[in-house]
């Protein structure tokens, strides 16, 4: 780890302290893992105090049955300014998978937080659009949770069964190929 970037951890532990629950290194990518409350708050002290003005990536993971908390969101930030790269990591219960929104510090990460709602059922608390933004808006269940089944839904999702309706319909109006 950097020195600067010690100095950037230093600080989070000194305002946050109880949110901070543990701090790695792989790879050379340091890693801190935070309680969800207050990771808007820590979110906007790295932003405003050590310029990580760009949210390289926001993504959700399922720790079903690995960990007490089975979902984390990842927050992977960048600092422009300091060539610096930080990744946190917000542990979220499944019996309230709510968390603040952070569109305010970065504009672009609604989108990643509508794809992790859609694919994880992560809510995100104060986002002005969240909606499904792959599936269909009437989809049941969340692709990527561990408990998704592997083969989909036991059930053709209805959007599909109508397009096989429609299908069938129109077959009437097909054509023979020519020379057949």
């Amino acid at each position: 780890m950097s020195s600067s970037l010690n100095e950037v951890i230093d600080a989070i532990k000194t305002k946050f302290p109880d949110e901070i629950k543990e701090i790695s290194e792989f790879a050379r990518q340091v890693s801190v893992v935070v309680r969800k409350d207050l990771v808007r708050d820590i979110l906007v002290f790295l932003h405003d105090n050590f310029h990580f003005d760009h949210l390289q990536d926001l993504c959700g993971v399922d720790y079903k049955d690995k960990k007490d908390n089975r979902f984390e969101v990842v927050y992977q930030l960048f600092s422009i300014d300091n060539g610096q790269a930080l990744r946190i990591r917000a542990e979220v219960p499944e019996d309230d998978a709510v968390i603040d929104t952070v569109t305010s510090i970065w504009e672009g990460a609604g989108w990643h937080e509508r794809e992790c709602f859609d694919m994880f059922g992560i809510v995100f608390r104060g986002h002005n659009d969240l909606r499904r933004v792959l599936m269909p808006e009437d989809w049941q269940g969340y692709p990527l949770r561990k408990d998704y089944p592997l083969k989909g839904p036991k059930e053709y999702w209805q959007g599909f069964k109508d397009v096989l309706q429609k299908a069938e319909e129109y077959r009437q109006f097909e054509t023979k190929e020519l020379g057949a």
